[in-house]
């Protein structure tokens, strides 16, 4: 920097490289003198890499210039010669000029004569510390598959945050990196790289120019730390590629068990199909003969007999490719639907001991409590309690166990499963309180049950009204549009 010229912001300029547009930067040159006008002339070392506008102009005292500088990308090319830094140095001139004439006291871009800048006539100060750092998505991308994270925070740090550079791609860059720079280091499995992109506000989500998302790369390679700072800043776990799978998919997969386990536990459907095959990730577990990943899948409430576009349940795709080892695992799920259906409390111990997915469901969203209380298998009921298994667990419809048991006029099932914590205040999906099924199908019995049995506060209310209603009305009477006595129940 010299006597007579301040550099704003600094003597470092950035340019945003964006191939088939104008990539530029621009600069502010202020006069530090008082009371004398400063006459400025900037020439690029490398002409015909650069332009600068203006070249030279006449800055009033402690007046400002803003000068542009523009950088001619070489055509074909994506990326400089040289990134983030460049090595084109600038000449910038300046001299006093206390006879300049200057309009209405503001700097002018009026013609400056070069013989000003000659020493014989005046002293002259030379600037050459300005510098150039070329800043775009491709720079990042790049910088990320090189593991430069310095270089990264420094083209952030120095970027406009409107342009949102850790966020989107650039579409010509897209033929050679197909990713976002946080989908590069997500792939990468650049932990502390994704911290920082995502520090400067990256989107987790797959843009629509790339064909997997951050999720997806960090599943698929195994790089579970990512993976688990995707999830925690809100990555949507169940988003799509852009042939419809899900990172679960992928991770099964590729035999990455770990970011299974860790997709699993933050709340990954096991029952999506996929795009192409309509394969869940129990079909692809399945087809790798994965006995591991199954058993996991199972615990999850993957319903193994869910069926691909081919017809094919993950049981026949174990067959079809000889993995006779999976045969017990993926029958274990049904055998313990018909236990609980049957109420064999001995046969549901030993499945459950031998595997069996506790949790699992089929395709209407029913356990085997579901079963058990629509059948009234007490037994059974108390067996699958004690084994853990989720007792406010809802199906497709939002009907829970409670409402079930309710429902096929069970009193000994419903006074259990209230014993053993079921929630009373539970709703279906239209709304409907076991309370509410009990009265519209008269069973006094078990509405009473519902109402001392249920600790709630929804329940005392009820109860309030129930009374109510006894003095206005002679005989119980159905509640209107609050169970449709006509929908099918999903039993087999």
């Amino acid at each position: 920097m010299d006597r007579l010229i301040s550099l704003e912001p600094s003597n470092l300029v950035a340019i945003r490289i964006e191939p088939g547009q104008k990539c530029y930067g621009e600069l502010t040159l202020r006069n530090v003198m008082y009371t004398m006008p400063i006459a400025i002339r900037m020439l690029p070392v490398n002409k015909g890499r650069y332009t600068v506008k203006p070249q030279s102009g006449i800055i009033v005292p402690l007046g400002t210039l803003t000068v542009e500088i523009v950088y001619h990308l070489p055509p074909g090319s994506l990326l400089p010669d040289s990134f983030p830094y460049s090595d084109d140095s600038f000449h910038l001139h300046s001299v006093v000029v206390p006879g300049a004439a200057i309009k209405d006291s503001v700097s002018s871009f009026d013609v400056v004569h070069n013989d000003w800048f000659t020493t014989k006539k005046k002293q002259v100060f030379i600037d050459s510390g300005i510098k150039i750092m070329f800043v775009s998505s491709p720079v990042l991308v790049q910088l990320v598959m090189d593991g430069s994270m310095e270089r990264i925070r420094e083209v952030l740090e120095l970027s406009d945050p409107t342009w949102k550079l850790a966020d989107s791609p650039d579409v010509e860059f897209r033929c050679r990196s197909d990713s976002t720079p946080l989908g590069a280091a997500s792939s990468c499995g650049e932990e502390l790289i994704v911290e920082l992109l995502l520090a400067h506000n990256a989107s987790t989500e797959r843009c629509e120019s790339s064909r997997w998302g951050p999720v997806h790369l960090a599943a698929a390679g195994g790089h579970v730390e990512v993976l688990r700072l995707l999830l925690l800043k809100g990555a949507n776990i169940d988003s799509l590629t852009n042939d419809g799978n899900t990172a679960l998919h992928l991770a099964v997969k590729a035999g990455r068990k770990d970011c299974v386990r860790l997709l699993l536990a933050n709340g990954s459907k096991p029952v999506v199909r996929n795009t192409r095959n309509g394969d869940t990730p129990l079909h692809i577990a399945a087809r790798l003969g994965d006995e591991q990943t199954v058993k996991l899948l199972l615990q999850k409430g993957a319903y193994n007999d869910n069926r691909n576009k081919a017809g094919k349940a993950a049981y026949d795709v174990a067959a079809e490719h000889g993995h006779t080892c999976l045969f017990d695992a993926l029958k274990l799920g049904d055998s313990l639907c018909l236990a609980a259906r049957k109420g064999e409390a001995g046969t549901i111990q030993r499945l459950i001991k031998n595997g069996a997915a506790i949790n699992g469901m089929d395709q209407h969203g029913w356990t085997a409590l579901n079963r058990a209380a629509f059948k009234g298998r007490t037994d059974a009921v108390r067996m699958l309690i004690d084994k853990g298994i989720d007792i406010d667990s809802k199906d497709e419809d939002g009907y829970t166990a409670l409402h079930c048991a309710v429902e096929s006029g069970h009193a000994e099932g419903v006074e259990l499963l209230l014993k053993k914590g079921a929630d009373v205040e539970a709703r279906t999906n239209k709304g409907v309180t076991a309370l509410q099924i009990a009265d519209s199908l008269q069973y006094a019995g078990i509405s009473k049950i519902l109402i001392h049995g249920g600790n709630g506060k929804l329940g005392k209310e009820i109860e309030t009204k129930a009374v109510m209603m006894k003095r206005r009305l002679s005989k119980p009477r159905a509640l209107p549009g609050s169970f449709d006595r006509s929908l099918p129940l999903v039993v087999i």
